[in-house]
């Protein structure tokens, strides 16, 4: 319990783990009865980390009434608690995992997915640095047309204007994320109105999608305090540009060597094989980087979006980046998922692809120069049916994920194309800025 005695001011505890849309779901107990929690007594039913993004149960979902609802396990991560500034009371979260038995994973947890994809890189002594961008928007919560009560008409790139505007909330937010641990870096304006990105810094892989997740969190819940609503939306207004999570990773040997330098500027073989894996399987995957309806309005030509299935070098127009820097810090930067992506399964399936790539040698085609809006590039799944569908029946992705997962995502995503799709465009907005 030393998670608990760390913080010896707590009164309550919330146990919280991801669901596949990347909600959080858990309890909350006084801190006092949460002892209970170290010796993986605590209970949740299994189904609840396969609700839809109404956050209703699937209807035909195996693990409701066929089972019986059936309980599974929570058991905490490694991370220990986590302080949750944005609250009054002092709080703190517990980050869980779910198993279905002692030692035995529940394979619908997102969190769990991931771990099994680090365990393949574990097996060959390599480990995984990553990092992410994180842009999102900042509305007036109290003003029924947010439209109107932003900063100003027309975006400000870099704009310090922008930055000095919302000090107080990005003042808050950074002392925030040092109390929860996570190594928020630089904050810049971007082309929307009053849309920002927050750059996390590298660290182990987990670690870095916890981070991107408590990071979600924290600012949604922190805004209300400011009277303000984010949202990781990824299209909330049609004028200005979408969110974008972007996601940066190198892969370490067992002695702490980047295997992406060869002592180039162009990167070693094993670079060119993990770009392969992620080219080759991004259509595929279209369903984890474009999870709702609404995510397919941010990809569209030149919205700084990519749009075609391609890579270069120090080009933000292609969906695989390779940046310049020193060779111990050359890394891939994927640019494709929405902010509205659930962290640990964007992890899984990039790294996951990358890991194919390495092993099966996939060449990718020649990096592109210049502007890959007007090269004729394979394209992502167009829109959300496609990509259920891709998702579902890519043999890829069975490689990358458990069936367990890919029948549960793929219930819950046709189960919200479905009910989404009686919505008017008014509702969906409403739905989809509330909910991520």
């Amino acid at each position: 319990m030393s998670w608990l005695d760390d913080f010896p001011d707590t009164r309550t505890v919330w146990t919280g783990i991801a669901d596949l849309n990347g909600q959080a779901r858990g309890k909350r107990l006084p801190a006092t009865r949460a002892r209970k929690l170290d010796d993986g007594s605590a209970k949740m039913p299994l189904s609840v980390l396969s609700l839809d993004i109404f956050g209703d149960d699937i209807e035909d979902s195996p693990l409701v009434f066929e089972s019986g609802d059936k309980d599974g396990f929570l058991r905490p991560t490694e991370r220990g608690g986590v302080p949750m500034p944005w609250l009054r009371s002092h709080s703190l979260l517990l980050p869980m995992t779910m198993e279905v038995g002692p030692g035995r994973p529940f394979h619908g947890d997102p969190r769990q997915a991931l771990a099994r994809v680090l365990e393949r890189y574990a097996a060959r002594g390599w480990s995984v640095q990553a990092a992410t961008e994180l842009e999102f928007y900042l509305i007036d919560e109290n003003d029924p047309d947010p439209l109107t009560t932003r900063l100003r008409a027309g975006g400000d790139i870099l704009g310090l204007r922008s930055l000095e505007a919302y000090d107080p909330f990005l003042a808050e937010l950074y002392t925030a994320c040092g109390t929860m641990g996570i190594p928020a870096e630089t904050a810049t304006s971007e082309s929307g109105m009053g849309q920002f990105e927050v750059t996390l810094t590298h660290g182990p892989a987990m670690k870095a999608a916890d981070d991107t997740w408590f990071f979600k969190m924290l600012t949604r819940g922190l805004s209300h305090k400011h009277d303000m609503l984010a949202t990781f939306m990824s299209k909330p207004f049609p004028e200005d540009s979408g969110t974008g999570l972007h996601m940066h990773f190198s892969i370490l040997d067992a002695e702490g060597r980047n295997i992406f330098d060869d002592g180039t500027d162009r990167g070693s073989e094993t670079l060119r094989h993990a770009v392969g894996g992620c080219l080759s399987t991004m259509r595929d995957a279209t369903l984890i980087f474009a999870p709702h309806e609404n995510s397919y309005r941010r990809l569209i030509t030149g919205s700084h979006a990519p749009t075609g299935i391609c890579w270069g070098y120090e080009n933000r127009t292609v969906a695989v980046r390779i940046p310049d820097g020193p060779g111990n810090a050359r890394r891939i930067e994927h640019r494709v998922a929405g902010g509205d992506t659930n962290p640990y399964l964007l992890f899984s399936v990039v790294l996951g692809a990358a890991l194919l790539g390495i092993e099966d040698r996939i060449e990718p085609p020649a990096p592109l120069e210049g502007n890959a809006y007007e090269e004729d590039c394979p394209s992502l799944a167009p829109d959300w049916a496609e990509a259920i569908d891709r998702f579902e029946a890519s043999d890829a992705m069975k490689r990358l994920f458990h069936p367990d997962l890919i029948d549960q995502y793929v219930r819950t995503k046709r189960q919200e194309l479905f009910y989404v799709a009686e919505l008017t465009d008014e509702e969906k907005h409403d739905l989809y800025l509330d909910r991520v």
